[in-house]
């Protein structure tokens, strides 16, 4: 089996400079530093700019910035300029808010396969870890199993076995029945071939929730298979306020539509990009 070689990780951000920090430094300290990484700013303002300088002075790996405009929830977009910006072969999806663990690039890259993206895991942080986490300058990847485990008897962790470090082997982990439900693009990780065979993420998504949804099924229907990514790639997700969901429904409507009608494509992806304007 041949395994991703380039990897870029698209880290998504928008006004949360001290939790894209925290993200960002703890993709410095992986085991695996054969990646680079590419900020998708979703047009934060200019404490994040600086937040992305600062970091770019200390980075052992290829850091670029990738922003765009403020005009409302556009992530689909900014994963779509930041895949363009992208020299990887495999592209790793992840929140600005979401902590990877030390060896988080090492099982992407384990996991990866030709044929198949890897819908990865996360560990949920009670707003009261997030807020000593990111005020104290906790690093998260360093700490102990008995730590983890004390935040997770205090209640500041939704999970047990996986902050304790526990790993499956890449067994198990596909299966015949195909489901976009459970996914998440906070972590998440697809062939950039794969991607431009179905033009991206979908840019005519409106709104919060189900983008990601939608590029899973439109995956599948181009011949591409869901891998779990449990117990090897969880990332500790950092509290924060729900989104509005004004457009929720209706997004999971299309998700819908499209997995009944077996569509590929984006109406709006990366190919729109790459056009020369009029």
């Amino acid at each position: 089996m041949r395994h991703a070689q380039t990897i870029s990780v698209v880290i998504t951000t928008y006004n949360r400079p001290d939790a894209l920090e925290a993200v960002v430094r703890a993709c410095f300290t992986q085991n695996d530093k054969n990646f680079e990484i590419i900020i998708a700013d979703d047009g934060s303002t200019a404490n994040t700019v600086a937040s992305v300088e600062r970091l770019a002075t200390d980075a052992p790996v290829r850091l670029r910035h990738v922003w765009q405009p403020d005009e409302g929830f556009r992530a689909a977009m900014a994963r779509n300029r930041g895949t363009l910006a992208a020299s990887g072969e495999y592209i790793i999806f992840l929140d600005g808010d979401c902590i990877p663990q030390r060896d988080f690039i090492a099982r992407h890259r384990a996991l990866s396969q030709a044929g198949y993206l890897v819908s990865g895991s996360r560990i949920l942080m009670s707003e009261a870890l997030t807020r000593r986490v990111l005020q104290d300058g906790i690093d998260v990847g360093a700490t102990s199993a008995l730590t983890r485990l004390r935040w997770r008897l205090h209640g500041d962790l939704n999970k047990t076995l996986q902050p304790l470090g526990l790993r499956w082997p890449d067994v198990g982990r596909t299966s015949r029945k195909f489901s976009w439900r459970r996914i998440k693009s906070c972590n998440l990780a697809v062939w950039r071939s794969d991607l431009d065979r179905v033009n991206g993420f979908d840019e005519s998504f409106t709104g919060w929730g189900h983008e990601d949804s939608d590029l899973v099924v439109r995956l599948f229907h181009a011949g591409v298979m869901r891998k779990d990514g449990a117990f090897a790639t969880e990332v500790f997700h950092l509290w924060h306020r729900e989104a509005q969901r004004d457009q929720e429904t209706s997004n999971r409507n299309v998700v819908l539509e499209r997995a009944a009608s077996k569509i590929t494509q984006a109406t709006i992806g990366l190919r729109e990009h790459a056009r020369p304007a009029a």
